[in-house]
Order: structure tokens, then sequence, then C-alpha cells
């Protein structure tokens, strides 16, 4: 059972990071998830403090993840309607794979600001915002999954 809950553990690792580059996989509770498999292993012994600091730094991320794209957009100048076209352009370019993840928020917001005011230079500024934004929230959940991933191989190997 042990090396089952090993196993899984491993599993859940890596699509924690997978979930760290596409927006549908939760990457950071996937990596949690792979601590939890690991402490009910005869190899994991996770203190009840860091599992709880854990599951609030997994759900924390995970929602700054949906957040942190939309601030990009208006704390570069975006209105409502860059803030909508990056969430759709986001939307779509799931269906486009790793470019249509990075280009689609970019895309959407600069089209969104377009059609709403027409400045193409205000436009391009809200878009890259979303770009900054988009960046901020992988790099965010690659370092809680880095941190997890950390954890999960000392406990287990050492």
């Amino acid at each position: 059972m042990d090396l089952v809950l090993l196993i899984l553990g491993i599993l859940f690792l890596m699509a924690g990071w997978v979930g760290c580059v596409l927006p549908v996989l939760p990457g950071p509770p996937l990596g949690y998830v792979a601590l939890l498999f690991l402490h009910w292993s005869r190899w994991g012994d996770f203190s009840p403090s860091f599992l709880l600091w854990s599951a609030v730094a997994a759900v924390v991320v995970t929602l700054l993840d949906y957040v942190v794209p939309i601030w990009g957009t208006k704390r570069f100048g975006g209105s409502k309607a860059g803030v909508w076209g990056a969430t759709l352009g986001l939307l779509v370019g799931l269906f486009f794979g790793l470019p249509g993840i990075i280009l689609g928020p970019f895309l959407g917001a600069y089209l969104g600001e377009v059609l709403n005011s027409s400045d193409s230079n205000h436009a391009f500024k809200a878009a890259f915002g979303s770009f900054v934004g988009l960046l901020t929230g992988v790099l965010l959940k690659l370092v809680v999954t880095g941190v997890f991933t950390w954890y999960f191989f000392v406990e287990w190997l050492f």
C-alpha cells in the first residue's frame, strides 16, 4: 500500500507541474495532494502545521492565478473591455495549446481595448499588462509546486 501511495504522490506531483502551465489543471493543489499521499505512507511524516500552511499556500496561489492577469490588465490601464477580452482570450487560447494560453489573453485584451477605445497604443499597453499578469501567476504556481516537490523528495529520501 505504501508503494501505491508513493507512486500516486509522484504522479500527482508530475500533474501539478503540468498544471502550472495549463490552466485546466490546478497545479499547486495537485502538488499538495502528492504531499498528502506521501504523508499517509510510511515514508512521510509532515507536521499538521506544515500540512495546513501548505494547503493555504496551494489555495491562495490558485486563486491569485485567476486574479493576477486581471490585475495586470487594470494596472497597465486596461478597462473592463480589456479584462473581459483577456478572460475570453484565455478560454479560447486553451484550445490552441501553450501558444494559445500565452497569446490568448494578450490578443483578447488587445482586441477588447481596441473595440472599446480604438487607441492601439493604449490597447497594447493593457494587453502587455495581461501578459505580465499571466506570467506572474505561472511563476507563483511554479514556485509553490517547486517547494512542494522539494519537501516531498526530502521527506521521502532522507
